[in-house]
């Protein structure tokens, strides 16, 4: 953990396969080169694959499949997860540069939405167990109460390790998203994540109110 938050790390040349090896043990390292080099190659990429990954959590999370087919879920999450998964990303670097510099951030909404869509790629990986999971249950995964234990006991220890994975994945991606927010806002480990929550409570809060408001009319 001291080397993943050790500012002192420095950024050298790095190719293509540095950046996405690297990244897992030197993520200062690496979010230093892409921000101080401007380095755009493969952003726009991440960024759809990212929101197709997102979509498939949410349609999972909200239990599409006890009202969509599996074919409708997979047409909403690539297309419309690509599309919206983007959009909503740069929404999202936009508030936390914002925000940000309530905090003294020194970074554009440009240079955080560049290091964002690399912080993402622990959760695109997910997608790669995903597929399988899609292979064997369909639908299933997607429901409330699907059937996901019938596919025989190597199939279902799979699944179950993916779904282990997918978290460690996750946690990998917040410590990416901090790492990476506190190298290009220039700002300790915690206001890089007082940072990445203001976005959110900057939404919420006023929603709050809002409503309480209309319920004392």
């Amino acid at each position: 953990m001291e080397n993943l938050l050790d500012k002192n790390d420095e950024s050298s040349s790095l190719t293509d396969k540095d950046l996405f090896t690297k990244i897992w043990t030197s993520p200062r390292q690496v979010f230093k080169y892409i921000n101080d080099n401007h380095y755009d190659k493969y952003v726009i990429l991440l960024l759809v694959l990212s929101g197709i990954s997102r979509a498939f959590s949410r349609a999972s999370m909200k239990n599409m499949g006890d009202e969509m087919s599996i074919w409708a879920i997979l047409g909403f999450s690539i297309f419309l997860g690509g599309l919206l998964g983007w959009i909503s990303y740069y929404i999202y670097a936009a508030l936390i540069s914002w925000t940000g510099k309530w905090l003294k951030g020194q970074g554009d909404t440009s240079s955080i939405l560049r290091i964002v869509s690399y912080a993402m790629i622990p959760s695109i990986i997910t997608l790669i167990f995903l597929i399988p999971q899609i292979g064997i249950y369909g639908v299933e995964i997607f429901k409330k109460d699907g059937d996901i234990t019938s596919a025989g006991l190597l199939s279902n220890i799979f699944v179950y390790g993916s779904m282990i994975l997918e978290f460690i994945l996750g946690i990998w991606t917040i410590v990416f998203c901090v790492v990476g927010i506190s190298e290009v806002q220039k700002l300790s480990i915690g206001k890089s994540i007082l940072n990445l929550l203001l976005p959110g409570i900057v939404i919420v809060v006023p929603i709050l109110i809002l409503v309480l408001l209309f319920k004392t009319l």
